[in-house]
């Protein structure tokens, strides 16, 4: 959660800002200040005692710059000829990602090709910045809902039972939690979708689905599968809100539109962590390969050194695969055994069940 009070406060707005030195405020000791334009505050600055206070990327008048620094503050600057903004105070939505017709001049597109050509200190410097920016905003999103994740494979396509599967599947987890997924394509689309259509009858997601398996993947042209995903949001305006989660460290795999935020990270391994982290409610992994074992490996982790009040739900859905195809089930059974853990984990055959457990707390 974004902190308004007590030792560390981040002000992200000069109205913010304002309305604190109105009511008295003549310390930024713990402040945390970003992405501000400071040149008409001058006086401001000038009457504060600024010890310990951190200016993240705001624009400083070059003596008033001075001026903080001497009396104690740090000066972040912002990092010249990077795409993305370091400091940034909010999750993505699919328009800023998807900002021009072509995806190749994208902010999407930009911040990968950046991200994989630029191999500096001040890129790292950056990267890590935004990263740890996007958090924080991530905080403040998520701790007024609450999260149920969603994990399975990026290969499924469009028109494939197990990608209406995975749509309906978040078509009923979003009527009692927020769905969050990866973010990507394949289940991780299909699953944003459901959330985003919860608000709508079923006619609605059966239209949806033909619509979208006219363009089954993203492989053949990105565009093309970007313009349909928000050919449907055209059609339905008015959707539910749920999360994506994706990461640039995977170019290939463009973040899906149905997601209404989308907290896009440089880093993948630091995204992973937090996407186990930020579905409190449990998740569900759906069919997929080596990074959903991987995934469902990591939650193990955290449930396996978990006490009772930390524990958080997981299903696996499919049977066969999860014991026969990829035989993740009795390892996951193994490690539960005798633990507070084992009540919570469950092996299904299909949606309905794995949703049904979801609603119940996931537990027996």
């Amino acid at each position: 959660m974004r902190r308004t009070r007590g030792s560390v406060i981040y002000v992200d707005s000069l109205d913010e800002l304002d309305q604190r030195l109105a009511s008295g405020a003549r310390s930024f000791s713990g402040w945390r200040l970003r992405d501000l334009d400071l040149t008409d505050r001058s006086a401001a600055l000038r009457a504060a005692d600024v010890t310990g206070a951190l200016f993240l990327g705001c624009v400083l008048r070059p003596d008033d710059g001075e001026s903080v620094r001497a009396r104690g503050a740090i000066v972040f600057p912002m990092i010249p000829a990077v795409p993305i903004e370091i400091y940034r105070t909010a999750l993505y939505t699919p328009q800023e990602l998807y900002d021009t017709a072509d995806y190749a001049d994208s902010l999407d597109a930009r911040v990968y090709a950046w991200s994989q050509h630029e191999d500096s200190r001040d890129t790292a410097l950056a990267q890590a910045l935004h990263d740890h920016s996007l958090g924080l905003a991530l905080d403040d999103w998520t701790h007024v809902r609450r999260l149920v994740g969603v994990m399975g494979g990026h290969g499924i396509e469009r028109g494939e039972h197990a990608y209406a599967d995975g749509a309906r599947l978040g078509r009923m987890l979003a009527q009692t939690h927020t769905v969050a997924t990866g973010g990507g394509p394949g289940a991780m689309e299909a699953v944003n979708l459901g959330g985003y259509l919860s608000g709508h009858d079923e006619d609605a997601l059966d239209e949806s689905l033909d619509v979208l398996s006219r363009v089954p993947d993203f492989a053949a042209h990105i565009g093309d599968w970007a313009q349909a995903a928000f050919a449907v949001r055209d059609r339905f305006p008015h959707g539910s809100e749920s999360l994506g989660i994706p990461t640039w460290h995977y170019g290939h795999e463009p973040p899906n539109a149905f997601a209404s935020a989308i907290a896009k990270y440089c880093r993948n391994a630091q995204r992973e962590a937090i996407l186990l982290e930020v579905c409190q409610a449990g998740i569900v992994f759906l069919p997929g390969a080596a990074g959903t074992v991987q995934e469902i490996f990591q939650d193990a982790c955290e449930n396996y050194y978990a006490d009772e009040s930390s524990l958080a739900p997981m299903v696996l859905v499919g049977r066969e695969y999860w014991t026969e195809r990829y035989p993740a089930w009795p390892l996951l059974q193994a490690l539960a055994k005798g633990r507070p853990m084992e009540p919570h984990v469950h092996l299904v055959d299909g949606i309905d069940e794995a949703a049904e457990l979801m609603r119940s707390g996931a537990s027996r």
